[in-house]
């Protein structure tokens, strides 16, 4: 082997060694995020729970997530919602956003780019500033609702049917053909198929795709949570668990069917519990 064959030959092995190491790193910086999220989610979802609920008529209790603190301002209060659900969201949307953010890395290096964090962290930045102004926008809801359930105790009794219509309609949503096609977009992991720019604006842009296409796809399972219980974490396990499967598994069009079917089951399931109980 010539002198050239054999320095192209190091470099090849360099940058495969490069690129694994880079790897590692990756999924250890993501898995570190993750397990701290789960941890704070765990821990704050324990503090909700060890203040109990407020019971209501139709014989289920109203989360505190809804509620101020004594002494809390509307403002305070909508803050400490919006930290819950950013580091709740974290917790349960990583494990599926990692593989886009390592095809983005893969998208950048291939253009040329050799500094990856920085992008990297600007279209997560930019995917969860999509779920953030969706929390902001589920709490005034939330807490409209909540109000109407406390002044309107006939209203408040058909809450238990209204989760039930709900996680049903969020697994019929499952099985529609505008759930394929968002799936698909976000399987596909828009823009990373091709070279992309490390520029910051295209980093931020991207992380704003990622969320919305995110979002749209999650719409089934973020109703769910939302109706079955923001605190619950049995259900932030079940909802993390169905999308990160639909995301990543080989047939995820099949499995986001088969979830589906199973809340519509769940849903049918629920409304006649809420109803024999009535």
């Amino acid at each position: 082997m010539d002198a050239a064959g054999a320095s192209e030959g190091r470099e090849m092995s360099g940058g495969m060694v490069f690129g694994r190491a880079s790897r590692r790193t990756f999924l250890g910086v993501v898995a570190l995020l993750c397990a701290a999220s789960a941890a704070l989610t765990v821990a704050w979802c324990g503090s909700m729970s060890a203040m109990g609920g407020m019971p209501m008529p139709g014989g289920w209790t109203l989360s505190m997530a809804w509620m101020r603190m004594p002494g809390q301002t509307w403002l305070g209060a909508a803050a400490s919602f919006l930290g819950m659900w950013l580091v709740m969201m974290a917790a349960m949307m990583l494990p599926s956003l990692a593989p886009m953010l390592w095809r983005y890395r893969q998208a950048v290096a291939a253009a040329g780019g050799t500094r990856l964090g920085q992008p990297t962290a600007l279209v997560a930045a930019g995917y969860f500033t999509v779920w953030s102004l969706l929390g902001i926008a589920a709490f005034p809801l939330g807490v409209a609702l909540v109000a109407l359930e406390m002044r309107l105790p006939a209203l408040a009794r058909t809450v238990p049917v209204i989760a039930g219509l709900v996680v049903l309609l969020g697994g019929a949503l499952q099985l529609t053909a505008w759930k394929a096609r968002q799936l698909a977009r976000c399987r596909e992991a828009p823009g990373c198929c091709q070279p992309l720019p490390a520029d910051a604006g295209t980093a931020w842009r991207h992380g704003l795709r990622l969320g919305l296409h995110c979002s749209y796809c999650c719409a089934g399972p973020t109703a769910i949570l939302l109706a079955l219980g923001v605190m619950d974490l049995r259900v932030m396990a079940a909802v993390t668990a169905a999308i990160t499967l639909e995301r990543l598994a080989p047939a995820g069009e099949h499995v986001a069917r088969a979830i589906g079917a199973v809340a519509v089951g769940a849903g049918l399931l629920l409304i006649a519990q809420a109803a024999g109980a009535g």
